[in-house]
């Protein structure tokens, strides 16, 4: 961290005024060298990835692209002294308790341990975490948790991969736009009406309770698809029932949060099958959460 990057921040915080645009930037890149990933900005927050392309996952006969289901990420808002850190971190059953220890040492709070997927090859575990406090303190432990993995970093992109997926379907189905590469398109939509706080503060929607809608292109015919739907108490049902009727499979039903009010409920799926019929379904899980 640069002298002036250090300054900024403190002249910042301690006369109480919003940083600019380039002091902005100036922290989030400071975050990213600790993380050793580059920063993305996001709707209210800056985003670091780090995917686990050093885990080949199999569900069944599909080999499970990183940008499906094995996306950790580290999502940082706020000011450099009065930060807020979410995330979720893709682990081995090995990595498991020496990054939770790790967590631990740095002051972060662990929000959930458990599935998104059923069956898959090697087992994983999916730590949600939250912290607060200093921008690089939050970026240092969370740095210091990831070296308890195998994680590859630097977190930088993949090489180009020529486009696979029909993303005019995708997008035009399910209506919402997203970003794809290769054979992967990833949506987010927010679904929780309203403010949903925690800790006495309001919560950043897309950090907090995002809904990942994940699609993978395995052949011309066939499109997988992983994820979950962030709701309110009555969505659960509804979505349940829609996916269940589409022929798509609730792999859990879980908390990522603790103490926000409303209660958020997450319901992770996976789907197989003709594109076409995946995304009806998803379509129809959508509908029905907004009924």
């Amino acid at each position: 961290m640069g002298r002036a990057t250090m300054v900024l921040g403190t002249l910042g915080a301690t006369l109480g005024f919003p940083l600019s645009v380039s002091g902005q930037a100036a922290l989030w890149d400071s975050a990213g060298r600790i993380l050793q990933a580059a920063p993305a900005a996001a709707a209210g927050y800056t985003r670091y990835n780090f995917p686990r392309r050093d885990i080949t996952l199999r569900l069944g006969d599909v080999v499970v692209a990183p940008g499906l289901a094995l996306g950790s990420w580290a999502g940082l808002a706020g000011g450099v002294d009065s930060a807020i850190a979410m995330g979720d971190l893709v682990l081995l059953p090995g990595e498991l308790a020496a990054v939770l220890r790790e967590l631990q040492a740095g002051g972060l709070e662990v929000t959930a341990i458990h599935n998104h997927l059923v069956g898959e090859q090697p087992a994983l575990s999916y730590v949600h975490f939250h912290g607060e406090g200093s921008v690089f303190s939050l970026a240092a432990a969370i740095d210091r948790a990831l070296r308890r993995t195998a994680t590859p970093r630097p977190a930088g992109a993949a090489a180009p991969a020529p486009l696979s997926i029909d993303t005019a379907m995708v997008f035009g189905v399910l209506g919402i736009r997203g970003r794809a590469s290769g054979a992967v398109a990833q949506l987010a939509p927010v679904l929780v009406p309203g403010a949903v706080t925690a800790h006495g503060r309001t919560l950043v929607a897309a950090l907090a309770y995002g809904s990942p809608i994940n699609l993978q292109q395995v052949a011309a015919d066939r499109m997988v698809g992983a994820g979950d739907f962030a709701v309110l108490e009555g969505g659960v049902a509804p979505l349940v029932h829609a996916l269940t009727s589409h022929g798509i499979t609730a792999t859990a039903l879980h908390s990522h949060l603790i103490g926000e009010v409303p209660r958020v409920y997450y319901v992770h799926f996976w789907a197989d099958g003709k594109p076409e019929a995946v995304l009806e379904g998803l379509r129809a899980a959508l509908d029905a959460v907004h009924q």
